[in-house]
């Protein structure tokens, strides 16, 4: 017995081309089944690495100027754990991730962690604007020359440094992290509890 003939994927059972409609009606399911796909995988978390401190580099110094007035020295932090991340208002992931930096440092106040938003070669009144629209209490430093983000991270943003109590710094959280989510609560985990 001979197998029965597939039509074509161009054609349908009459043995004729697609009308236009149909190939009309097809390519427009195609694209919105494309779109569903896209707004799945932007529902999906961000991805974000970690990097350990390498344990020969030294610890850069950080003195810069707060936003708000006043200076931010490291070397005043000490018995603190922080958490130093380094942004840009320009920086989608930045902008997303602020609001679970904030809750993060206010659920973790009594452990003594402060966090520090590390502004990237901004002007103060492009990062007031911004710091009053999303209605952010914590704390901005100026890192007007881009030294500070040179020295920490490698310049792509955000970039989140965890440093323990003593001062040294554990790694780098390279790219857009859930601070409330498991990853980030791990990472805390450990900060927290390092000497």
């Amino acid at each position: 017995m001979r197998p029965s003939a597939r039509p074509s994927p161009t054609r349908h059972g009459s043995g004729q081309s697609a009308s236009p409609q149909r190939r009309l009606l097809l390519a427009s399911a195609g694209a919105a089944l494309c779109g569903v796909a896209g707004l799945a995988r932007a529902a999906e978390p961000p991805g974000h690495e970690w990097r350990p401190w390498p344990g020969r580099k030294p610890v850069p110094p950080l003195d810069l100027p707060l936003l708000d007035g006043g200076r931010w020295r490291l070397a005043g932090q000490r018995g603190h754990p922080l958490v130093l991340n380094f942004w840009a208002s320009w920086c989608g992931p930045c902008r997303a991730e602020m609001p679970a930096l904030e809750l993060m440092a206010l659920r973790h106040a009594a452990d003594g962690l402060r966090v520090l938003c590390i502004n990237h070669r901004e002007s103060a009144l492009a990062i007031r604007r911004f710091t009053e629209a999303i209605d952010l209490s914590l704390p901005v430093a100026l890192d007007a020359d881009g030294a500070a983000s040179a020295a920490w991270t490698p310049r792509l943003f955000p970039t989140t440094v965890l440093v323990s109590r003593s001062g040294r710094p554990l790694g780098q959280v390279l790219g857009e992290l859930d601070w409330a989510g498991p990853a980030a609560r791990a990472l805390l985990a450990q900060l927290l509890a390092a000497a």
